[in-house]
């Protein structure tokens, strides 16, 4: 098979996972805990956080839990731009199915900016706070969910995200912990 066989493959697979679980006709609970995780996920709250728990915490430990949130953001915010502008991806809402829950924030869809945000926020979360690490994933995945549930982002999409904000979060404490 061709690697460009092998693409429109992915491609169709990704659209009909994406069918299958974004309903135009969803009921209204379930728009609304989407619409409910997709919020926390809103990226100035992870500064919020990180700039308080830097700011406002005596403990060196979330001191150094906020410095690795800052930096993993430092590192995955460019490469997220880079991606998005790069990949370049029709957001399912605009070429696959009429309308969305919500009005995106940009035209492009790979990466998912939600779910990489997440992502990153969980392994650094976990790290710190291992006792709450299936809480923090559980989470990320709920983030990731509500983006393609919301009509915004192709499965691809919240996937490609989780790993890319997941291994800046990595990068982050791995170069914290060098300090």
């Amino acid at each position: 098979m061709s690697e460009n066989n092998m693409l429109k493959k992915v491609v169709q697979l990704d659209q009909s996972l994406f069918l299958m679980l974004f309903n135009g006709n969803a009921p209204k609970w379930l728009k609304n805990s989407a619409l409910g995780f997709s919020k926390t996920g809103n990226g100035g709250l992870y500064v919020l956080i990180a700039v308080g728990f830097g700011w406002l915490s005596s403990e060196a430990e979330l001191r150094l839990m906020a410095m690795t949130l800052l930096l993993g953001f430092l590192i995955e915010r460019p490469i997220y731009y880079v991606a998005k502008n790069s990949f370049a991806r029709i957001r399912p809402c605009d070429c696959l199915v009429k309308g969305a829950y919500i009005t995106p924030s940009d035209k492009f869809s790979l990466p998912s900016g939600h779910s990489a945000g997440a992502f990153l926020v969980a392994v650094i979360l976990a790290q710190y706070f291992p006792q709450f690490a299936e809480l923090c994933f559980l989470w990320a995945t709920g983030v990731a969910a509500s983006r393609v549930l919301l009509g915004v982002h192709f499965p691809v999409d919240v996937v490609l995200g989780a790993l890319m904000g997941g291994s800046c979060g990595l990068l982050a404490i791995l170069i914290v912990a060098t300090l």
